[in-house]
Parts: C-alpha cells; sequence; structure tokens
C-alpha cells in the first residue's frame, strides 16, 4: 500500500499532466535559434544547432539503460520508494534527497506544485513526494521508471547526477539548471549505500558488501573514485579512500585532456563514464585497460573492451552530439563584487610574468594548448592518483570559472582548501618570492576568471 502523501502529491501532479516511462524522460530541450539574420540558412550553424539540442537532451536526460544496473541489479529505486511506497525501509524523502546534494529543477515543476511548495503545503518528509517529483523528471541527474498504474519499476542516472547543479532560485537545492557546474553538494557514496543489493560491485571488488558500504561513505559530498573499479585500490597508502573532487564540464573548448589524470578528452571520457561507471549499454575501447598489473580489475573484466550490438548500442550514437554540447558549455563569470578589480589588475600582471602562473595556464585557455600534463615532482605534490592513470601524470586544469567549485577544495582531491593555499604551495615549491601582498592580489586575480 503507497502512503496517504503519495496519492495527494500524484493527484496534484496529474491535474497537470504527469510524465513516465521513456516518454517522460526525453523532455525537449530549449532550442537554440541559429537562423540568419537575414537570407539562407547556414548549413553549419543549423547542423550545430541541432547536434546541441540533442546533446543537450542527452546529457540532461538519457540514461543510456543503466535502468539495468541502479534498478534491476542494485534495487536502489526500493530504497528510495520505502515500503510505504512497494519499495524497502523507511525511504528517501524530498529533505533526505536534498541532503545529500540531489538537485530539483524548478522548471519541470507544474506552477501548481510551485505554489504548494512556497505555501508549505507539500509534504517533504514523505518519499512518495520524492516519487511524485520524479515522475516529472524534475530530479536532475536521476529517472524514475514507472508502469501505468503509477508503481516505480525501476531507475537511472544521467551525465546531469555530477555534472550539473542549480541556481537555488526557489530554494536551497530547488532551481534552474546550471548544466557542467560540478554538483559538489552531491554524495555519490552515501546514495549509492542505500542500494539494498550491493553484491555486484562486492563481487566486482573481492570484499563484502558492508566493506564496500564503508569505503564509498567515507568518500564525501562531491566525490567519486571512478579508479576504484579499475585498480581496486579502495585505500591509499595512509589508511584512508582518496577519492577525486567532481571537476566542472564547462568550458572545454580547445582543452586536449579533460580528466584530473588525463585520460583522455570529453568524448573519451563519456564514453568511459557511460559504459564503465553509469553502466549503460554500449561500446568501449582501450587497450590500456589490459594491464593486469596496473588495472587488475579492470583487465580480469576487458573493461577495455565492451563491445554491444550497433542496434542495441545505445551509448555510441550519442557520443558526437554530446560532446559537441559540452564543448559548447561557457565558463561563466564570477558575480559581481565578489572579487576586488583593483587588485585582479595587479594580480594579473603577476600571473602573467612574476608567478610564472601563465608559462602553464596559458590564457585564454588557462591550461597548455597541447599536451597539458605534468608529472607531480613537477608540481611538488605526491604521485597517488597519478600512478592510477595511464600516463601517471597530473592535467593542468583550466581556470575559468573558478568560483563555481571552491567548495570541497582545490586540485584533484580537494586537498587546498583555498586559493591562497594554492599559491602559498606554489610560492614555497617553486621559490617564486612573492610577497603576501602580491599573493593575495594573485588570489583576486584568480577570482576574476
Amino acid at each position: 500500500m503507497r502512503s496517504p502523501g503519495y496519492v495527494y502529491v500524484v493527484s496534484l501532479l496529474c491535474a497537470v499532466g504527469c510524465t513516465t516511462g521513456d516518454a517522460g524522460r526525453r523532455e525537449v530541450a530549449v532550442s537554440v535559434d541559429t537562423a540568419e539574420e537575414s537570407g539562407p540558412s547556414d548549413p553549419v550553424k543549423s547542423f550545430a544547432s541541432a547536434q546541441i539540442d540533442d546533446g543537450r537532451r542527452t546529457f540532461r536526460f538519457d540514461t543510456f539503460g543503466d535502468e539495468a544496473f541502479w534498478g534491476d541489479t542494485l534495487q536502489l529505486h526500493l530504497a528510495i520508494a520505502g515500503a510505504a511506497n512497494e519499495g524497502v525501509g523507511g525511504g528517501v524523502s524530498p529533505r533526505t534527497a536534498l541532503a545529500v546534494g540531489l538537485k530539483v529543477d524548478v522548471d519541470a515543476l507544474p506552477r501548481s506544485l510551485r505554489d504548494a511548495l512556497a505555501q508549505g503545503q507539500v509534504n517533504l518528509d514523505d518519499p512518495a513526494t520524492t516519487l511524485a517529483l520524479l515522475q516529472l523528471n524534475a530530479v536532475v541527474g536521476l529517472t524514475g521508471v514507472f508502469d501505468a498504474a503509477g508503481s516505480f519499476r525501476t531507475m537511472g542516472i544521467q551525465c546531469a547526477l555530477c555534472h550539473s547543479t542549480v541556481d537555488n532560485s526557489f530554494a536551497p537545492g530547488i532551481g534552474h539548471r546550471l548544466d557542467g557546474w560540478p554538483n559538489r553538494d552531491l554524495d555519490v557514496g552515501t546514495i549509492v549505500s542505500l542500494a539494498p543489493d550491493l553484491s555486484a560491485v562486492a563481487g566486482l571488488l573481492g570484499v563484502d558488501q558492508a566493506t564496500v558500504r564503508a569505503v564509498i561513505t567515507q568518500w564525501g559530498p562531491g566525490r567519486f573514485d571512478a579508479e576504484l573499479f579499475l585498480d581496486g585500490k579502495a585505500l591509499g597508502a595512509d589508511g584512508k579512500p582518496h577519492p577525486t573532487l567532481i571537476p566542472p564540464a564547462f568550458g572545454l573548448g580547445g582543452v586536449d585532456l579533460h580528466t584530473w589524470t588525463g585520460w583522455g578528452g570529453v568524448s573519451h571520457w563519456n564514453a568511459f563514464v557511460a559504459n564503465l561507471e553509469m553502466h549503460g549499454q554500449g561500446t568501449f575501447f582501450d587497450p590500456r585497460l589490459d594491464d593486469a598489473t596496473r588495472f587488475p580489475i579492470a583487465a580480469a573484466n576487458h573493461f577495455g573492451h565492451v563491445s554491444t550490438p550497433p542496434s542495441q548500442d545505445r551509448i555510441t550514437p550519442h557520443l558526437a552530439a554530446l560532446q559537441l554540447y559540452q564543448l559548447a558549455l561557457a565558463p561563466p563569470r564570477p558575480p559581481a563584487g565578489s572579487f576586488n578589480a583593483t587588485a585582479a589588475n595587479r594580480g594579473r600582471a603577476l600571473f602573467n610574468g612574476k608567478a610564472r602562473c601563465a608559462g602553464c595556464h596559458v590564457p585564454p585557455l588557462y591550461t597548455e594548448p597541447g599536451w597539458n600534463m605534468h608529472t607531480a615532482a613537477e608540481i611538488g605534490i605526491d604521485s597517488f592518483q597519478a600512478d592510477r592513470a595511464p600516463d601517471q601524470r597530473y592535467r593542468t586544469s583550466p581556470l575559468r570559472g573558478l568560483f563555481t567549485h571552491l567548495k570541497g577544495g582545490l586540485y584533484h582531491d580537494g586537498r587546498y582548501a583555498t586559493l591562497g593555499d594554492v599559491v602559498a604551495h606554489y610560492n614555497a615549491a617553486l621559490a617564486l618570492g612573492l610577497t603576501a601582498a602580491e599573493s593575495s592580489d594573485l588570489v583576486e586575480f584568480l577570482k576574476s576568471l
């Protein structure tokens, strides 16, 4: 039996039209106008516009068939629903969902529901309300699949789960989508740990389910350890997990390598994640994963040779448009008043001169044009995470839009809490001789990017 709250919320939503299953998740994205002001349309712009629209839909709503893993195998949907809604346990209420970093797209909510939320007429402590939000495709990065009777049958995830957030314009965690912004509130490990059956993950890693839960719940908000499922290195030499921060997915045009440790570019990483991390239905080739010494789990499970018949491949046909959409995501400009403009101008001169930042963070890309990789010794840090990647190096991260991902710290693992800490590190490691005032000016310039 479903809870009374479910009946109330679903009735409210269905008054304005509920969406279920595949038809609901493929929401029409805002179109991009590419028509010429005068004269015939430009075929290049028309093609790019159509690709960007398709890429946006894929980024926001496509699960690539990964419901078979998250729902059917892990049964995560049952934990979200709760026993009162044909699931198990207490369920996940909207208040709990927001607390673990899930976001709600206000543009997917009908006005009647927005009004009810604003007036406190919707029970945010009832998991039934979460199911109703899923029926509206309003939970960023999650898709719920419901049958004709409204029962929650399975669920999947999208790219947007980690690489989008909202502007909090309606309420904390509820607002307009901000694609490409890293969700540094998202507690991936805690969310996954709720799944009733983690035996598939435990079997892959060669441990029991309790160990899996103990490790992933230590990751913390905004962090995920993708390499764990390749090399099995759950802990570092210090006995602690070392997940990496979710990186931004905007401002990557002109940038060669797009991950913290340079696995590949946008399209490589999209195929990697969609197949191996999201567990979608597709094709992926990377023979570097055949190295059983460095990547024992990947090699044993042939992760570098994933093959799906073209007629069943739900990933490969979307890679081109998905890549173009991501490359079209411009870095956001910092809010007015968030930095000292006069100090930032002095900092710019330091960045390009005495501080030697521009030697690697080359304007306007703010990374090297070309192979943008460095050894751990070159940047004065340990090599643990670099050693888990093929080239054993760290990427020079682009710097535009820094203000969007300061939460959780800086560098791949958040080891430096502030920009001032980063400047202090390089000042010491490279013997730059920056004064306290110069360091402060440099920080203001970084904040202005």
